[in-house]
């Protein structure tokens, strides 16, 4: 498997820094993972949208899926798509509203939002607690503690496995999809204090802990919000985690 780092802000975009939104990559299938403020333009810039396998969102927040609205409308008015998108429909898997959700965020107002549906060219998939098959991806999704519909992944092809936390406070759920993966690409979106909100994000203290817990092989910390200094995060996971981590950048790629 290939990860490419589209964008990893946390929350918001951040200066020259896209929000969540990652592709993964084997035996010439690529499937986009969220796709956040900004991430389109960088998805152009490594390969056309139009040869995306197929989409996996984790939750709903504008962070991981606003620049969507901006892929309908490449997808359906673009002069001379490789392939006609109406025929070749992408797959998309996200929360049960997903159709619902992009269709308001598309639609112009609320007369076009009645008749609105985005089916001429995607194929909606919903999410919830389980195994399917994406491509050649062998894809295990579980609900975590996040204030919405909100999953984590875990991604297998052969050997190779990675698990991807989502926007997530600490959970069973997390435990049980990292564990003793090559990868884990987790989400650490402040330092560590008492006052944070519940239920939202982890802090590098948490996530570093439940990389130690699960015995991962290796840690990629990302979703640090624009506000919070990333290597303060770092070094709190560093703390409690003795394997090689560090901070996912955008446009960096990894082997798994």
């Amino acid at each position: 498997m290939l990860l490419t780092v589209l964008g990893c802000s946390g929350s918001t975009p951040g200066p020259r820094s896209p929000s969540s939104g990652y592709l993964l990559e084997a035996d010439g299938f690529a499937l986009g993972v969220e796709l956040g403020n900004g991430t389109l333009a960088e998805l152009q810039a490594v390969r056309d949208p139009f040869t995306l396998g197929g989409l996996v969102f984790s939750h709903l927040h504008p962070d991981h899926c606003a620049d969507f609205s901006a892929l309908t409308v490449l997808r359906r008015w673009h002069p001379n798509p490789p392939a006609d998108p109406r025929t070749h429909r992408l797959a998309v898997h996200a929360p049960k509203a997903a159709p619902a959700r992009f269709a308001a965020a598309y639609a112009p107002d609320r007369e076009e939002f009645e008749t609105e549906v985005l089916t001429d060219v995607y194929d909606f998939h919903p999410l919830a607690p389980g195994s399917r098959d994406i491509g050649p991806f062998s894809v295990r999704t579980a609900q975590v503690f996040h204030p919405c519909d909100a999953y984590g992944f875990r991604f297998t092809h052969g050997t190779a496995t990675l698990a991807y936390t989502g926007d997530s406070a600490v959970c069973e759920a997390l435990d049980d999809l990292a564990a003793d993966v090559d990868v884990l690409l987790g989400e650490a979106s402040w330092t560590h204090a008492d006052h944070h909100p519940p239920g939202v994000h982890m802090s590098g203290v948490e996530l570093g802990s439940l990389a130690a817990r699960a015995g991962v092989g290796r840690l990629l910390i990302t979703h640090v919000a624009p506000w919070t200094d990333p290597d303060a995060v770092l070094a709190e996971a560093r703390s409690v985690f003795t394997g090689p981590v560090e901070l996912a950048t955008r446009g960096a790629t990894y082997e798994i």
